[in-house]
């Protein structure tokens, strides 16, 4: 049946007069069902047992009002109790449908818990908990009501129809986060268990899901961690050279540019991120191309007019502008300006020491620091071209940063928390790894050759992009709402633990999820060919830039806590110290009330306490073993 000639109104009517005449239960399962009328359809098919009726509308009117009725794993469990008890296995899309709204949902863990409530049966727990669970969170239904599903949500229909590659709606790394005694959350369980060597990664939660030309890069990794290298790498690399592309965020046009770095101690195998600038060093050699033919074709002309100096109609030629996709760290500012300015607001700082760029900004010359925070934003830039006595403004900038270091680096370029540029970039803590890898293992053709070309293949969309209309990039309306609901909880869990110095980077990490979703989604022309006007983002993709932002925000909290906060300087000393000092009297393994016990022998109040246990789990520096239960790496 084709879906946009079915009518769903004639089939409704048409089955009504089907069931009043049979008893016979109508299979709908494989009808292309439109969200508003599920509800009916169901009934009308025979599919609901009177229990299971009463269970739908109540989860409709969860869905309407978007509430997370079990927002702690006790509820939660007794839930997956409660459905498993009333419809066994018909229980697991309900259990799936009433648990997404909780903001760090996540399809695995949900769909593991729910087998878990199957095979162990909830002694004493029935389906009056469900009941009992919305009632507390204010919803009570009328048996005789016919609530609409809203249409941000997916079809209530059967898992095997809805289920795409990427399971919707949110599947976020983290698992259902427990609540303790106290009522204070934990930010860390058994199941995101690191150690202060081990940063997360997320090449294993996205790879199924990445479009092709990035599948392939990440195809050459010899670890997870160098899979995450190589695809940040690639995106930032590439949200330089995605012309006609933009988004509106915030109520402003917005365009896939990035800032990275990459932090590591030395050999830990950063320096493969010269890998991706071989993906754009086509788009390179063509502007140098033509600026050498610009050139030629100038001095030509400079030798016409001294030939022909004495004619009054002869006119002066005009110098060509420099054109370079890459603009080295340590040029000056004006060079800097010059170079967007010649390449129509474009460039890209691609330097693998990331002191050469803090150096620059150190300098007298050199200082483009603030073009460089302002360029994130796409703010207008002004100049003064000295040499033509010129003043000069770059509307939009669209500058992207792919710069690598020791931590020390970056401490050198950022000097405090509260530097702009900390909040503009994508952090990434390399780990290193003892492994002895065999450096004989390629002999035919190299990662060079490998990485030429996907330069060549990226080549061509950006020379379609180029003359191509401009696309705009749009989140669908769930994504929207979820977009939402995740930074608006993550806002809250890290401001608490952090203060209010961190708030900037979750915020900005809101537009760099939008920026890399835009950016993984022009990636799916080069699979598809098609240049829409308006370019929605597919859930995969969606849900792929949400759950790399959520790694890579521990991993900027990481390095937040390597960075000294603006203080008087005698209090933060004093604050460290005791600071480490209660770290340092924790023993290697324990509980949480003996570390509140530590904590009140060295009059450390439990607040304090309990927020520095959550930063030193946010920054690897303990093991979340379980609930409760925590030890030094």
């Amino acid at each position: 049946m084709n879906k946009k000639e079915f009518n769903i109104s004639e089939w409704l009517n048409k089955k009504t007069q089907e069931a009043t005449a049979s008893s016979t239960p109508v299979d709908c399962c494989l009808l292309p069902v439109d969200s508003n009328q599920s509800v009916k359809i169901r009934e009308i098919c025979g599919t609901f047992s009177d229990l299971q009726h009463e269970i739908e509308l109540l989860t409709v009117e969860i869905e309407n009002r978007a509430i997370d009725i079990a927002p702690d794993y006790q509820s939660w469990r007794d839930l997956g109790f409660a459905l498993s008890d009333a419809l066994g296995e018909n229980g697991r899309d309900y259990f799936h449908r009433l648990s997404r709204f909780y903001p760090n949902y996540s399809y695995e863990e949900t769909d593991k818990q729910f087998t878990s409530c199957l095979n162990h049966h909830g002694h004493g727990i029935t389906s009056k908990t469900i009941f009992h669970l919305a009632k507390q969170a204010g919803i009570t239904i009328n048996s005789r009501s016919r609530p609409q599903i809203p249409s941000s949500f997916p079809n209530p229909v059967p898992s095997s129809i809805t289920r795409s590659r990427f399971p919707p709606p949110n599947p976020a790394p983290l698992p259902k986060t427990p609540i303790t005694s106290n009522g204070a959350f934990e930010v860390l369980d058994e199941n995101d268990n690191i150690s202060s060597n081990q940063m997360p990664s997320f090449y294993n939660d996205v790879k199924d899901y990445l479009p092709d030309f990035l599948k392939k890069i990440a195809g050459n990794a010899i670890s997870d961690e160098d899979a995450d290298l190589l695809i940040l790498g690639t995106l930032t690399a590439v949200s330089a050279c995605l012309p006609n592309i933009f988004g509106i965020y915030a109520g402003r046009e917005v365009f896939p540019n990035l800032f990275l770095f990459v932090t590591a101690q030395a050999s830990a195998g950063k320096g493969r991120l010269s890998l991706c600038r071989r993906i754009i060093e086509p788009i390179h050699r063509q502007l140098r191309e033509q600026y050498a033919a610009e050139m030629e074709q100038y001095r030509r002309l400079q030798i016409e007019y001294a030939m022909n100096k004495k004619d009054p109609d002869a006119e002066m030629p005009q110098e060509p502008p420099l054109k370079t996709l890459f603009i080295p760290a340590n040029s000056s500012s004006t060079a800097v300006y010059q170079v967007l300015n010649a390449n129509k607001g474009v460039g890209l700082i691609f330097e693998t020491e990331g002191d050469t760029l803090a150096n620059t900004f150190k300098s007298d010359f050199g200082n483009f620091s603030d073009g460089f925070r302002k360029a994130f934003h796409h703010e207008t830039i002004s100049y003064n071209r000295r040499k033509d006595k010129e003043f000069v403004e770059l509307e939009k900038p669209r500058m992207s940063a792919l710069l690598s270091g020791t931590p020390r680096q970056i401490l050198s370029l950022i000097p405090d928390t509260e530097n702009g540029l900390f909040s503009r970039f994508l952090f990434y803590c390399l780990n290193i790894r003892i492994v002895w890898n065999d450096v004989f293992a390629v002999q035919e053709e190299t990662l060079d050759s490998h990485f030429e070309n996907y330069g060549r293949e990226f080549y061509d969309l950006y020379r379609l992009l180029k003359i191509s209309s401009p696309i705009r990039f749009a989140l669908t309306a769930p994504q929207q709402a979820e977009f939402h609901s995740f930074f608006e909880q993550i806002q809250g869990e890290y401001s608490s633990v952090f203060g209010l110095d961190f708030v900037a980077s979750v915020r900005r990490l809101g537009l760099i999820t939008f920026r890399i979703a835009m950016i993984i989604s022009s990636l799916r022309i080069l699979e598809n060919g098609h240049f829409p006007n308006i370019m929605l983002c597919d859930d995969n993709d969606f849900h792929t830039a949400k759950t790399m932002v959520r790694t890579l925000l521990k991993h900027t909290a990481k390095v937040y806590q390597t960075l000294p906060a603006i203080d008087d300087e005698t209090l933060k000393n004093s604050k460290n110290q005791a600071k480490n000092n209660y770290y340092q009297s924790l023993p290697p393994d324990f509980d949480k009330q003996t570390a509140l016990n530590i904590a009140s022998s060295l009059n450390i109040p439990k607040t304090t306490a309990e927020r520095y246990l959550k930063q030193w789990c946010l920054s690897a520096q303990l093991n979340h073993v379980k609930h409760g239960m925590y030890s030094k790496p």
